[in-house]
């Protein structure tokens, strides 16, 4: 294919506002990367987001390279009460499910868990299983991203470019984005709660249901903006939250 043919004004719009869209639709993916990322030792945190974000990459081009499988997942398998379930529904609730499962496991552990210092020897979490976590994810993520990039290209060429260079910018960013969640507690614990906001939705979505993305992203819009008046009022005041909890040590009677 002609390269020239691809650099029309037409093609170039799609891919700058591809592009963006990718980004906005990556920031829970990142936030769950680091997350995740945040509970391997120091030395393999940045190798564990670098890892998630090159598994979505490669997610989003397979996927697109997939189109015609894409399709065909709107094809209903079976039809339950009267609702035909898709092979799109079986993904949307299975990855809803695990966000809302993984999401309200992490906010109990922050909350009620043990205090700082204290080694949790019954869970040992390592780079390969972050990374599985993360691959399963992906594909969730990815879905919406591809759906997005089919409705508003024509050319593969130009949606795989916009894929590449939103991830790009990502991985440029993911350190910065991580650490600033992980110093600030109160950010990851609004940042989990986005996560249950997510999984939820695609829950509803699983069932034919339409929730207006435009609603979903003012909310935590606004979500975002309170935080940030909350952290220039809490300034030299962090608020710690609580490392995994120990069932052995918090079975033990007080004395």
């Amino acid at each position: 294919m002609d390269i020239t043919s691809l650099l029309t004004v037409e093609n170039l719009i799609a891919l700058l506002t591809l592009t963006a869209l990718e980004i906005v639709l990556g920031i829970d993916n990142i936030v769950f990367i680091s997350i995740l990322s945040d509970k391997l030792p120091k030395h393999q945190q940045s190798a564990g987001r670098k890892w998630g974000l090159g598994l979505a990459l490669g997610t989003r081009i397979l996927l697109l390279l997939s189109l015609n499988w894409i399709i065909h997942l709107e094809d209903p398998l079976f039809t339950i009460f009267g609702l035909g379930v898709t092979g799109r529904d079986l993904i949307l609730w299975s990855g809803g499910l695990f966000l809302i499962g993984k999401s309200t496991i992490e906010i109990h552990d922050k909350l009620e868990g043990k205090e700082p210092g204290h080694e949790d020897k019954g869970r040992k979490v390592t780079l390969t299983s972050v990374i599985i976590q993360i691959g399963l994810l992906d594909i969730i993520f990815s879905l919406d991203s591809v759906i997005t990039a089919v409705g508003m290209a024509n050319e593969i060429s130009v949606m795989i470019l916009a894929v590449v260079i939103a991830i790009g910018i990502m991985l440029w960013a993911s350190d910065a984005i991580s650490k600033f969640v992980n110093n600030h507690p109160t950010v990851k614990m609004l940042a989990l709660s986005f996560l249950l906001l997510i999984g939820t939705n695609l829950l509803i979505e699983g069932f034919h249901i339409e929730i207006p993305k435009g609603y979903i992203y003012f909310a935590m819009a606004f979500s975002v903006f309170v935080e940030i008046l909350n952290l220039k009022a809490r300034e030299g005041t962090p608020v710690k939250l609580h490392q995994a909890i120990n069932l052995e040590t918090s079975s033990e009677p007080e004395k």
